[in-house]
Order: structure tokens, then sequence, then C-alpha cells
């Protein structure tokens, strides 16, 4: 699982709803077509099977943790830079939507079983993150097998906390 620490390990009461979208902020999006998503989903397929490591480092691509993938995957697809930071702190930088507004190239965050001790309204329980790729169906990493697709269903589907909107 991709459980990042990314306020230095420091524990963050900040409440999902109250964590301002930093959309406008952080992520530079101009012109965004509707295809978009699938660029996005086409450079990050690129890196199917690639390990996955924990903590990896951002300038190396042997290996990817969840937040350096999907980094990764919108520099490359879409041009936009989501930072280095971990799952949370993409997750500040995003347009936050519901689950039934999900769209191709939308990030979804997930609790993981190090984070699930957390209140569900609490940014501290995202510890995982990955791209919608449509017909329920997530790009990602993790553990065993690294890069993959992985239907939003079963374990996934428990442990979805938000999704959001980089593309327009």
């Amino acid at each position: 699982m991709c459980t990042s620490l990314a306020f230095g390990g420091q524990a963050n009461a900040a409440s999902l709803d109250s964590v301002k979208s930093g959309a406008d902020a952080s992520v530079s999006v101009t012109a965004a077509k509707s295809s978009a998503g699938a660029k996005v989903i086409k450079a990050g397929e690129k890196y199917m099977g690639t390990p996955y490591k924990y903590a990896s480092s951002r300038s190396d691509k042997s290996t990817m943790d969840c937040s350096e993938f999907t980094m990764w995957a919108f520099r490359e697809g879409a041009g936009i830079d989501l930072g280095r930071g971990g799952a949370r702190s993409q997750y500040k930088k995003v347009k936050h939507i519901s689950r039934s507004q999900l769209k191709v190239g939308d990030l979804i965050f997930f609790s993981t079983r190090a984070t699930m001790k957390y209140n569900k309204n609490s940014i501290n329980r995202i510890g995982h993150v990955g791209i919608y790729a449509g017909n329920n169906k997530i790009l990602h990493t993790y553990g065993q097998g690294g890069v993959r697709y992985s239907t939003l269903t079963g374990w996934w589907d428990q442990h979805f906390v938000a999704a959001g909107r980089v593309l327009n």
C-alpha cells in the first residue's frame, strides 16, 4: 500500500471538507481538452509493471510509489505538475468532486490499513492515490506487481475516501 506522510509525519486534523482546493493555485491547467484524461492514462500505462517502492526517489522511474506514479502520469500526459508530495498533498491540489462525478483522468484517494484509524472525514485517512480509468477501473501502483489496473470494487470500494479533478 502507498501510505505517504505528506506532512513530515505530523498529525494534521484538517477535515476533508475544510481542505481548500488548490487546483487554481497549485496546478496550472490551461485549455485541457476532453481527451486529456485519456492522455494521462496512456502516459501512466507506459509504466505498467514498474515495481512499487514506498517513498521511492522522485527522479528515478525504476520504482514508484502511488503519488510518484500519478505525478509522472500527469506531467507526461497533460503537462501538469502535481508536485513531489504524497497522496495527501495531491488531495489538497485538486477540485474535490463526488464519486458519481468521476471522469477518466480524475484522481481517487483511498485509505490503507495504516490510515484506517483516522476519522473518515480527516485528510489523515488518505494513504493511497490512483487515476480513474473509466469503466470502474483505476490505474495505480502498490505492492507486488507494481503499476497495474484494479477494479473499483471490493477492497478498493470499501477504502474509497475521496475523488478530485485536476483536468477541466
